[in-house]
């Protein structure tokens, strides 16, 4: 009740108090833009989307020639003649047709059997394995990939936003950073002490302690207060580009308005499939196709919209956008229409600065490992081409260790 209390009274005398009349505590990220009247302010931004539950890579990035897939695919199975065809062997998922033409203009990158070593099949140990670059996560809970990155150039990177209504993911959470979390526009929460299901964080669970723990909770609240404050005064919450009419689709808008109000974030984070497992998400254990096909047509519509408004506002060079999912699915479709719990899946880059193409082997449908697609990239190599050649942060403390980047941007540091 004390925490409950004094977070409301924090959230009042901030709430009382104009936006610069809190500088110089307000944070770079929203006085600079207040300063400058929501003029951009140059830098790389990344999009991360999680595809919450474990995406079919098979059904998404479809080896349509692979003997393995008619063999084990057969309800399932999708129309050749139906797929959005890469080249004589793979083709997209129909619903990604809107990428279509992302590929053909070489803006869309797709990295192919991504996974890690002795991958679980576990929702909650895999995420965690993602979330923080790290197999033995429970080691140094709470602290992110993200996280680590963003606090070692905490004086020359912005922070990192996440769009949504969940609980921040652990991925963005650090020991220096706060991170503004909002679900729309106009609303700038901070965190609620509640296990789960409330409103989102702002501070993570691991952070300064004593004295200092009160001046981390005192610059979270200015955050939130701030960037509030930031989105009354630029009318951020209406105008702009049609968007489409779903949870994800008003997400990718919050970011496009964000970004070009110039609100000075270095990352923004997005989850599809609610933030949770199960109903909404790509746990497609049974009733896959309908399933599965919305939940892609939902992403596809949403980022070709957002890079459609980029590139009507010169920015598309600035934005590279993520998608990843915690792991793939099973190869063989189960008796329920469905796929259960796999290892290997894609991972999915688009923007103007991107190097399009298919990032390495095609995994083999008849080449197995106990009835699951083979891993041949590390997601720990995505994670420290994007820290290094598209954020400018060395990868090694972030994720543990060096992995070797991959060709993913045209223009590198």
């Amino acid at each position: 009740m004390f925490k409950y209390t004094r977070r409301r009274f924090l959230q009042a005398s901030l709430a009382a108090a104009p936006l610069m009349a809190l500088t110089p505590t307000v944070p770079l990220f929203v006085a600079r833009v207040a300063r400058a009247g929501a003029k951009a302010i140059p830098g790389r931004i990344l999009v991360v989307v999680e595809l919450v539950g474990g995406n079919d890579g098979i059904n998404t990035v479809v080896p349509y020639a692979d003997e393995g897939y008619a063999k084990y695919r057969r309800s399932l199975r999708l129309p050749r003649d139906q797929l959005v065809r890469l080249d004589d062997q793979i083709g997209l998922h129909p619903a990604l047709k809107p990428l279509a033409a992302v590929w053909e203009a070489g803006h869309l990158a797709i990295v192919q059997g991504v996974s890690y070593p002795n991958p679980s099949r576990s929702h909650f140990v895999s995420r965690g394995v993602w979330h923080t670059a790290r197999r033995d996560f429970g080691r140094e809970p709470g602290i992110g990939w993200l996280g680590r990155g963003l606090d070692e150039a905490i004086d020359r990177l912005a922070p990192a936003v996440f769009v949504g209504d969940a609980v921040v993911p652990v991925a963005l959470r650090g020991r220096r950073r706060s991170c503004v979390s909002l679900g729309r526009p106009e609303d700038c929460r901070l965190l609620a002490e509640v296990p789960s299901g409330g409103p989102a964080a702002l501070v993570p669970s691991v952070g300064p302690q004593g004295d200092d723990l009160l001046a981390y909770a005192q610059r979270a609240a200015v955050d939130a207060a701030g960037a509030a404050d930031l989105f009354a005064r630029t009318g951020l919450a209406a105008g702009g580009p049609r968007y489409p009419a779903t949870p994800l689709g008003r997400r990718f808008q919050v970011v496009a308005r964000a970004i070009k109000a110039g609100l000075s974030a270095s990352t923004y984070y997005l989850t599809q499939g609610d933030g949770d497992v199960g109903a909404g998400s790509y746990d497609t254990h049974a009733g896959q196709l309908s399933v599965h096909a919305g939940l892609l047509a939902e992403l596809a519509e949403g980022w070709v919209s957002l890079l459609s408004d980029l590139r009507t506002s010169r920015l598309e060079e600035r934005v590279a956008l993520m998608a990843f999912s915690e792991f793939g699915r099973r190869v063989e479709e189960n008796a329920s229409g469905g796929t259960d719990h796999g290892t290997a899946g894609p991972v999915l880059l688009a923007g103007g600065s991107i190097r399009g193409g298919l990032i390495g082997p095609t995994p083999r449908l008849i080449d197995l490992e106990g009835g699951d697609l083979k891993g041949a990239v590390d997601f720990r190599q995505v994670y420290a081409t994007v820290l290094e050649h598209w954020l400018g942060v060395p990868a090694k403390v972030a994720l543990g260790g060096s992995f070797d980047a991959l060709p993913l941007f045209r223009v590198v540091p």
